[in-house]
């Protein structure tokens, strides 16, 4: 393995928000990946995850000491597991995991039979959970509501013994707005009234007919074209522009000029390495841009920009200013809205797969969601996948019994018939990690020929694309389940700005009207540009942005618009977070202030 730099581990490291000014830290960690062959990105997961089960460990080197024991115990580990008893591993029905589950009783009562008064024995407290599993998934089998019964799923039957015994169950990590007195309860008739719709129904296109891997560059090029053109017109207008420059032309004053941010090669963007590329109609050439004059910027490739500057030699741009979009206006039904400020808000939970931990393929994380449903009472559930991920080891490994289609509709079926007593309305979102369903961007959403034989619950599910915008009362909601905050956040430069970088790039996703303004995308998103064109721009700025992440949950206002990352439901072998939102749609005040629709938001250890 070629050796790690430390300046790769350090953004690494500012990516994940993890701050770190001891070099002899830096050193440990490069020595451990060389040890172990493991890249940046492979040991900041493996960090991640290790820290994450203990509470948040700070990154000091006694705690990188423990941390090396831990890889290697881990690497042992996955050595001896090729060695395990066959019949431990052995399919199993339902009927031979109920008299498993019988004889773990008998055998819990033998064992307590012969313990001693008043002492406990410390093995069978590590090893037993909060909640035995046997009472809990005895309960599931015989419940006809709940079909995920682990023997549909896995032929192992162990669960996660981590994800048992998480601590801060419940606990509220992140708070937004006015959280005193908020109701964190639904509405007395659950989904009675609530009208959820898109704000403008996908065409059948959107099912069939995509070109990826088979689309000319011609057509990809075009596509980037319109973009650059379309908003150069906005910007053009916003600042009272005459004419633009061509980039590639001498000039001896301070020209103008519009294009797209790129990088001069295949590695990350840097302030040495950035490039603007000018449409069609002002040329089309590349030119180097020299930041050195800008006091204050925020740039990702794909980004769309007005520079101003001196280009005395036709080769290198010399930026003196840089020129920002404003976001599009807020939905507006275009007639005086009439509210009853008597009427409750409505409670809107959100949550994103995968759900269930990463050694194990129990849906425990999941069941316990769908509790929470059944206490709080929301009228919307906002689910994103992956329901099925496809990154999970026996996923890949095809450790199941069933079809991965056969489980989708199980888990979707449990969903359906766990929330029927509540009777809110549910919202499937499509993930690419879904591994039965079509991995492309932007994604069709899921179809579900089962629900269609009850009407009853049919109407109370509504299935969505990819990114799409959702009317939740009048309530704009804009919906990505592909994570843009990881990719654009390793790809993003910045210099003077004073918000974060969460901020910057929500702003840009705003400004830049588009629910991926990255270009070119990430490894991981296979990216059809013509229906991109049509389905992945934003329509409205939307009142509340949902931006499923792996890093860190966060609620913030950017812009006016509330966005929200609730996390993923699990982290690892660990339980997760979902968020919850109260919101309102208020009538227009007389001073033509807007105001936001969501009263409160929270993000929640599940």
């Amino acid at each position: 393995m070629a050796l790690v730099p430390t300046d790769n581990l350090k953004a690494e490291l500012q990516t994940f928000g993890i701050t770190c000014e001891d070099d002899s830290v830096l050193d440990k960690m490069v020595e451990l990946c060389i040890c172990n062959r493991l890249d940046t990105d492979q040991m900041m997961l493996e960090w991640l995850a290790y820290s994450t089960t203990k509470d948040g460990l700070e990154l000091t080197l006694d705690n990188l000491e423990h941390f090396e024991h831990e890889l290697r115990n881990k690497k042992s580990k996955s050595k001896s597991s090729s060695w395990k008893d066959e019949s431990y591993n052995r399919t199993r029905d339902i009927h031979s995991l109920e008299e498993l589950i019988k004889a773990e009783e008998e055998e819990e009562n033998l064992l307590d039979s012969y313990s001693t008064p008043g002492k406990s024995s410390q093995k069978r407290v590590l090893s037993t959970p909060e909640h035995p599993q046997s009472k809990r998934t005895s309960a599931l089998l015989t419940s006809p509501g709940l079909l995920l019964s682990p023997a549909n799923f896995s032929p192992s039957v162990t669960p996660s013994q981590k994800y048992s015994q998480r601590s801060g169950k419940g606990e509220v990590v992140v708070s937004f707005g006015a959280v005193q007195g908020a109701r964190w309860t639904g509405r007395k008739d659950p989904g009675a009234g609530v009208q959820v719709n898109l704000l403008e129904q996908p065409d059948e296109s959107l099912r069939s007919g995509y070109k990826y891997m088979f689309q000319r560059l011609r057509d990809v090029r075009n596509v980037l074209s319109e973009k650059i053109e379309e908003m150069g017109e906005k910007l053009r207008s916003r600042f009272s522009i005459e004419e633009f420059s061509a980039v590639s032309l001498p000039a001896q004053d301070s020209i103008t000029v519009l294009g797209q941010i790129c990088c001069d090669s295949n590695g990350k963007l840097n302030a040495q390495s950035v490039l603007l590329e000018a449409g069609p109609e002002h040329g089309g050439q590349l030119v180097p841009v020299d930041l050195s004059e800008l006091k204050q910027y925020s740039l990702f490739p794909g980004q769309v920009v007005l520079m101003e500057g001196m280009n005395t030699t036709g080769r290198k741009l010399v930026a003196s200013k840089l020129y920002e979009g404003d976001p599009l206006p807020f939905h507006s039904t275009g007639a005086k809205m009439e509210t009853n400020e008597a009427a409750e808000p409505l409670n809107i939970l959100v949550a994103c797969g995968p759900y269930t931990p990463s050694d194990s393929l129990t849906f425990d994380p999941l069941i316990d969601l769908i509790n929470v449903i059944v206490r709080d009472r929301p009228d919307v559930c906002l689910l994103f996948g992956p329901f099925v991920d496809s990154k999970h080891e026996q996923i890949e490994k095809a450790k199941v019994t069933e079809t991965f289609e056969t489980i989708f509709h199980r888990c979707i079926d449990s969903i359906v018939d766990g929330t029927r007593s509540v009777g809110c309305h549910l919202v499937f979102v499509p993930a690419q990690r879904d591994v039965h369903h079509e991995f492309i961007y932007p994604q069709p959403p899921f179809t579900l020929p089962n629900l269609s034989k009850d009407q009853a619950q049919a109407q109370r599910v509504t299935l969505v694309p990819d990114p799409c915008t959702l009317l939740i009362d009048g309530v704009t909601f804009g919906l990505t389940s592909s994570d843009i905050l990881f990719h654009m956040g390793a790809e993003e430069i910045s210099c003077g700005t004073s918000s974060d970088r969460f901020s910057r790039i929500l702003k840009h996703m705003l400004t830049q009207r588009s629910f991926y303004p990255l270009y070119p995308p990430a490894e991981e998103v296979n990216m059809d540009y013509e229906k991109f064109q049509i389905h992945g721009q934003m329509l409205v700025t939307p009142d509340i942005l949902v931006v499923p992440s792996e890093l860190r949950y966060f609620v913030k206002d950017v812009a006016g618009c509330v966005c929200v990352n609730p996390g993923r439901l699990t982290k690892g072998q660990v339980g997760g977070t979902y968020g919850r939102l109260l919101i309102q749609r208020s009538a227009a005040p007389e001073d033509g202030k807007r105001e936001s629709p969501c009263l409160t938001a929270q993000v929640v250890k599940i």
